[in-house]
């Protein structure tokens, strides 16, 4: 037996072979060695086999994930636009009560302005007829004084300023005058004279006129009637 022989057998080494494109010393990229590129073919070590290898796997689950995601998609979409659909729903309804209630109240506003502006004209017509009741004997005297000729000078002036005011302003009006057909709803018969002749009953003398602001009397004329038995 020859020392060679007796020698013991070493281990397999780990061969590590450094396969950088760039020299990690010069920095210049590394021309492949034509030994190197053959021993690696005979071991079985093909780069680009490796990286066609790598490459179609990585197509392979690149196309997975997308048949994964299309299916996904298509799942969802429904649901996605079913949601839309009830959204938008809820929205026009919601927008229908908001509408419906601005109308409620632009109508119970037209309603309040209607009666604010009645009340407004009846209050001044209330406060119209209280003054008027108020001057109805300062009235009556000048009536009087201008039926018997004793309204004449300054007081005359005044008293036909005063009248004048009372209509032109305020709607006070006088009436009641001899001739006149009586009429219950703004006469008032203190006296009746009985006339066979007469086919009608009617005024002959005006004892106190009366008074009204438009369509109210504030007081009926007080009168002497002749009419039929």
């Amino acid at each position: 037996m020859t020392p060679a022989d007796s020698a013991p057998e070493q281990p397999d080494q780990p061969v590590v072979r450094d396969k950088r494109r760039i020299d990690p010393l010069t920095g210049q990229v590394r021309q492949p060695d034509p030994a190197q590129a053959d021993a690696a073919t005979e071991a079985g070590e093909n780069p680009a086999a490796e990286a066609d290898a790598t490459g179609t796997a990585d197509d392979a689950a690149t196309a997975d994930d997308a048949a994964t995601a299309d299916a996904t998609g298509a799942g969802a979409a429904p649901g996605a636009l079913a949601a839309a659909k009830a959204e938008a729903a809820e929205l026009s309804d919601q927008l229908a009560r908001r509408t419906a209630a601005l109308y409620n109240v632009e109508q119970e506003y037209n309603a309040y302005v209607r009666r604010a502006k009645a009340a407004a004209s009846e209050q001044r017509q209330a406060g119209v007829a209280e003054v008027t009741e108020a001057l109805m004997g300062v009235l009556d005297d000048i009536h009087l004084a201008r039926v018997h000729g004793d309204l004449a000078g300054p007081f005359a002036a005044i008293a036909e300023k005063l009248e004048a005011t009372l209509e032109q302003r305020f709607g006070v009006v006088r009436f009641g005058d001899t001739g006149e057909e009586f009429d219950p709803a703004v006469h008032e018969a203190l006296m009746h004279t009985p006339d066979a002749e007469a086919t009608s009953t009617t005024v002959t003398q005006v004892l106190q006129p009366g008074y009204r602001v438009g369509d109210r009397v504030l007081r009926a004329a007080r009168v002497a009637v002749t009419g039929p038995q």
